[in-house]
Formats: structure tokens, C-alpha cells, sequence
């Protein structure tokens, strides 16, 4: 799944910042015979803060190096074999970011690691990109920062209560919202059916699993 959740939470940052989403409203709408589109933000060099160095958190930040962002890390601890920033506080890492990627697994000690004092850190015009789990994210706290323009914007594939969306996030063009497709690609899909098979085909010659529960 690496890949491709990374590769999504690349394109999370730039339609967010790039105003992607909205920019194929305004022509699809018709707008574009009459007015020029806003300007986006640029996303090549905006530091990028990661929560989770994992996998995909590691795939995230590669992806986010060929942008020619610097990037840091929050974690349980430091990584001794990354040459990126640490920070063991996710509101000092919040604080030195321009975008923030919840990457980490859901545990009792990251749900809801991104509160109101995290937002706040990051700023108005901070970017949260959430491709970890919806419950990572107190949602009543990132709709108040985004109402209240204490956030600069939001991508996010994955909420607390799917496939409920908060209804006050539905309009606010400075998000982007989807349907926690991070890993639903034909070709993932594929190798995961595929690993299934294989999996119980050695089952049943009795020859060593592939991906044994442990």
C-alpha cells in the first residue's frame, strides 16, 4: 500500500494548495469565459512536516524532497539512520511547518493528536494533510480553525465517523475531501487479491505463508 497512499497524500498537498479541485469547478461551471481563476500557492520548497516515519511516512518525505522541501519528523523516536529535523513535540513540529502530513498508525496515544493547540501551531496559513486514520483529528477542533481562518487549508482522505463528512467542511473551497481511496488503485487491489490467493494456496500444501499473523 506504501506507494500509492503516498503518492496520494502528494496529490492531496497539491490540489490543496494548487486549488485544484476548485479550479476544475470554475471551468466545468462556465466561470472561466468571464473571470481569471485566483492564484494557488506554491508548493516547491514549503517545509514539510511529517507525524509518523514509517513506510509511508518515508515514502511521503522522498516524494516531498523532489519538491525540493525540507523536512522533519515527529515520532515515538528518533530515526538514526534520516538526516531530517526531529522533533519529539507534534506542536513544535506543527509550529516549524508549512504542511503537515498525519502519517502514523492510530494508537491510544495518537488519537487525536491533532487538536486545537496543534491547528494553532501550524497556523493560518498552515496546510493539514491527513492520510493516517479520521480519528487522528479532533474534527469539531479542524472545522473551527478552518471557519474561523486559523488554518490555511485542509486535504483530507480519511474521517473519524465514515462516511459521514462533516457538512461544514462540504463548502469550504480551501479543502479537499475524499472517499479514503489512498490505497485504491487497480493495481494495488490486484497484488492484495493476489497475495490472498497465494496465501492460501500454501496453506493447503501445507508449505510456509507468505504473510503469516504472528
Amino acid at each position: 500500500l506504501t506507494d500509492d497512499v503516498a503518492d496520494l497524500g502528494i496529490g492531496l498537498i497539491l490540489s490543496t494548495l494548487r486549488r485544484v479541485c476548485v479550479a476544475d469547478r470554475f471551468v466545468r461551471s462556465g466561470a472561466w469565459n468571464d473571470a481569471d481563476f485566483q492564484l494557488g500557492t506554491q508548493f516547491s520548497g514549503k517545509s514539510v512536516g511529517i507525524i509518523g516515519l514509517g513506510r509511508i511516512g518515508s515514502a511521503i518525505a522522498k516524494r516531498a524532497e523532489a519538491f525540493g522541501c525540507p523536512i522533519s519528523y515527529c515520532s515515538r523516536s528518533k530515526k538514526l539512520d534520516v538526516g531530517y529535523k526531529y522533533y519529539k513535540k507534534v506542536t513544535d513540529l506543527a509550529a516549524s511547518s508549512d504542511i503537515l502530513v498525519v502519517a502514523c498508525s492510530l494508537t491510544d496515544e495518537t488519537r487525536h493528536i491533532i487538536d486545537h493547540e496543534v491547528l494553532d501551531a501550524l497556523g493560518p496559513k498552515g496546510i493539514l494533510i491527513n492520510i493516517g486514520r479520521g480519528a487522528h483529528v479532533v474534527e469539531s477542533e479542524l472545522v473551527s480553525a478552518l471557519l474561523e481562518g486559523r488554518l490555511g487549508g485542509a486535504g483530507l482522505d480519511v474521517f473519524e465517523n465514515e462516511p459521514h463528512v462533516p457538512q461544514e467542511l462540504i463548502g469550504l473551497e480551501n479543502v479537499v475531501i475524499l472517499s479514503h481511496v489512498g490505497s485504491d488503485t487497480i493495481e494495488t487491489c490486484k497484488a492484495m487479491a493476489d497475495l490472498v490467493i497465494q496465501n492460501l494456496e500454501a496453506h493447503f500444501l501445507k508449505r510456509p505463508l507468505l504473510t503469516p499473523v504472528l
